[in-house]
């Protein structure tokens, strides 16, 4: 917890083991059969974290998490196709902008940043607008950490016959999706999240029959992901210069995923951070901004305190001059910080950086503990 080194209490890019950051000091040659077996390797591993190895393909991509997603809306949303986008916070907002930017037709949804969608609402709005294609959904708000019902919205969309678009980005991994439960034509997610790797991939979870319908969709060459999953396929290779450090890292952060013990173990270490994080929090009198029900344990906003002495930027600089990097906070109407949960961080972290937090807050004089 050197100044040099803090710990990233952030929703990725996150803390990763020393293992993780030794396995990229490996330099790859993109065509070498050794590259391709690892990439092959990674995409198995990650079918099997949702069990989609017989409906899914995964077809990794160059890029943060959002190229991904634009790469799953303009490949798989016919450019006829409608896409309803479920909004409670700026990662919904920021798919209808893709939707609106690739020229696809969609219509928003919007409920408060601490209410999350519900199946009912789903219901009417799809028997409201029968040109409605695709129904795209963030299932954990990273402006919050809220956590919307996808089991129970996933239905909804499936009884319509409509086509379900997942932005998986901050839960996959931690949070259960199962393939074989919920159907979906598209789930989405990256390296630098819950699996603990370095920024730099996203990867697609594309229904099969979906995708092979997709051909011409896609408004980019470089986004197609029926061009790209087609030429994996054919030999092996990306079609373009991959990440070879980050494809490296993330199959050796899914090695130690694996050794936990796979997703229930990582869900139950990060429940259990998020936990020491609203006890800890709590006890100084900062209070979450979501309810309990509906908190994510992958990111928590906190209410800032409410004292003129405080000032985000000064409060960063002090927590992480002690070890910790926090978040802004990223909602309009209320002044707020968020605190992750998530990386290659345990208990002992969490109360270390809620000591950090408190030690600062009364060298700012905003707390008298």
């Amino acid at each position: 917890m050197s100044i040099a080194e803090p710990i990233l209490l952030t929703p990725g890019p996150l803390t990763t083991s020393a293992r993780t950051r030794q396995a990229m000091l490996v330099d790859w040659g993109s065509w070498d059969d050794r590259f391709n077996q690892l990439t092959a390797s990674l995409c198995q591993q990650l079918l099997a974290i949702v069990d989609g190895a017989d409906t899914h393909h995964c077809v990794p991509l160059q890029g943060s998490g959002t190229f991904a997603v634009e790469a799953a809306i303009g490949t798989l949303v016919p450019r006829d196709g409608k896409v309803l986008v479920l909004i409670n916070g700026a990662y919904g907002k920021r798919l209808a902008k893709i939707c609106e930017v690739l020229g696809r037709d969609f219509s928003t949804f919007e409920t408060a940043e601490d209410q999350p969608t519900t199946a009912a609402d789903v219901e009417g709005l799809l028997k409201a607008d029968n040109a409605i294609t695709h129904v795209a959904l963030i299932h954990c708000e990273t402006s919050t950490g809220i956590l919307n019902p996808l089991p129970e919205i996933a239905q909804v969309v499936a009884r319509h016959g409509k086509r379900l678009i997942i932005d998986a980005m901050s839960s996959f991994g931690a949070l259960p999706i199962d393939a074989r439960e919920i159907p979906f034509d598209a789930l989405i997610a990256a390296s630098g999240k819950c699996l603990e790797g370095v920024p730099g991939m996203g990867f697609v979870f594309a229904r099969k029959d979906a995708l092979a319908q997709a051909a011409g969709n896609a408004h980019s060459l470089a986004m197609d992901l029926y061009d790209q999953h087609a030429y994996m396929a054919k030999t092996g290779q990306w079609r373009f210069t991959p990440p070879t450090h980050v494809v490296a890292a993330l199959h050796e952060a899914l090695l130690q995923y694996t050794e936990e013990g796979g997703l229930p173990a990582r869900h139950a270490r990060y429940a259990d951070n998020c936990q020491t994080l609203l006890d800890g929090m709590g006890a100084l009198g900062l209070r979450s901004f979501l309810p309990q029900a509906i908190q994510a344990p992958i990111i928590v906003t906190f209410h800032a305190p409410q004292d003129p002495r405080y000032q985000f930027k000064d409060f960063y600089e002090r927590v992480k001059a002690k070890g910790f990097i926090l978040y802004p906070g990223k909602l309009t109407q209320v002044e707020t910080f968020r605190v992750g949960c998530i990386g290659h961080v345990d208990r002992r972290g969490m109360q270390a950086a809620v000591t950090a937090i408190a030690q600062v807050l009364q060298e700012m004089e905003v707390l008298d503990i």
